[in-house]
């Protein structure tokens, strides 16, 4: 049996969209995008979506539009590597703290150790689906007067405390990237409640456009196609559909593997929707008597794939390294869930049979 680790929605109606617009001859910054920008403000309880090409690029646009150029953002360094990449691009310093080795998350009591006079955001990440302790995280940031600018790249359709992620009156930045619970192929959207922000970002998306040939600021070519919205329209009234067959592949898995000393799944918080971009767990190397790379091997040979998210933190990588200095020890609980975690098959595709195939295998490989 073939187990992927990822499986883009895929159906009829998504061929249909696509096909319409390819007809239509307007394939860029039309009717179909603002379509898809109202529909996901709506599923969200937000008063603004503004769609863009990628959550790397929603997540500079809201950086530049927060004027963190020369200050300091503080953020996770467990977390793909656009989370930094984006405060670098907008001329500030990312601030790495560690994060809850059970959650995954950053840790909000390391957050307001690092506010210092400098720091002007935080930007915390959802990881793998789970929403941050965002209450404790909100309060250092009305404390200290800082912005928040949340990358939940992958939580569309995740809940803290009854409220969808991406309501706030700050900014959320989301991608819909193929591998996402909602995808367009290539793309992403900022949501906000402040409609001067959500202006100034649908200018800066546009070469810095407020009509045609009129650039009132320095934009960027970040602009979402008719072709990936007309993907993504055609799946938000069946996110919560798809979220919920993750939600119950999960729990599936989590029960299946509860027997199993050498794996630990990632700790869901209370008060919280957690949407399941990834399921990952990490492995114990000594109770399961193999390294992570020959588990994963034994796996592979089953036919079911698996992936690291994410192999190295943030800090650890060459570029950052070479250029802030920064060591291994300095974020402890990062660095040992980098060496640690696998993901396996958790997308709305899996059937039944591939996840008894999946805990099978896991048992054949790991009971002693």
């Amino acid at each position: 049996m073939k187990v992927r680790i990822a499986q883009p929605y895929h159906d009829k109606g998504i061929e249909k969209s696509v096909l319409s617009v390819l007809r239509s001859g307007r394939l860029v910054s039309g009717p179909v995008v603002e379509s898809f920008e109202e529909e996901i403000a709506k599923y969200l309880g937000v008063k603004n979506a503004v769609a863009v090409n990628s959550g790397t690029a929603a997540l500079h646009l809201c950086l530049l539009a927060s004027k963190t150029s020369g200050r300091e953002v503080i953020t996770t360094p467990f977390s793909f590597a656009a989370t930094a990449n984006t405060v670098i691009q907008a001329g500030a310093t990312p601030v790495f703290v560690d994060v809850n080795p059970e959650t995954f998350n950053i840790d909000p009591q390391q957050v307001e150790k690092a506010v210092t006079s400098r720091t002007v955001a935080i930007e915390p990440v959802h990881v793998f689906g789970q929403p941050a302790e965002m209450k404790a995280i909100r309060e250092s940031a009305e404390k200290h007067g800082l912005r928040m600018i949340e990358d939940a790249a992958e939580a569309i359709g995740a809940e803290y405390n009854g409220k969808k992620i991406g309501d706030t009156d700050e900014f959320a930045c989301f991608s819909t990237y193929a591998t996402k619970n909602l995808h367009t192929g290539e793309g992403g959207f900022i949501t906000t409640n402040n409609d001067e922000a959500a202006a100034t970002f649908k200018t800066l998306r546009s070469q810095g456009q407020k009509s045609k040939y009129l650039h009132v600021n320095l934009g960027y070519n970040y602009r979402l196609t008719e072709i990936a919205a007309a993907i993504g329209m055609v799946q938000i009234k069946k996110i919560d559909q798809l979220n919920q067959r993750r939600i119950e592949n999960a729990n599936r898995l989590t029960s299946k593997i509860r027997d199993l000393p050498a794996l630990t799944p990632q700790a869901v918080i209370p008060n919280v929707k957690h949407i399941y971009y990834q399921y990952t767990v990490r492995i114990d190397n000594e109770k399961a008597g193999m390294s992570r790379e020959e588990f994963r091997k034994k796996l592979a040979v089953a036919g079911i794939e698996t992936d690291i998210h994410w192999p190295k933190p943030i800090h650890l990588q060459p570029w950052y390294r070479e250029n802030f200095q920064y060591t291994p020890g300095m974020f402890p609980h990062a660095e040992e869930l980098a060496d640690t975690v696998v993901s396996l098959p958790v997308h709305s595709s899996l059937t039944k049979e591939q996840i008894g195939y999946i805990s099978d295998n896991l048992h054949a490989i790991l009971d002693r």
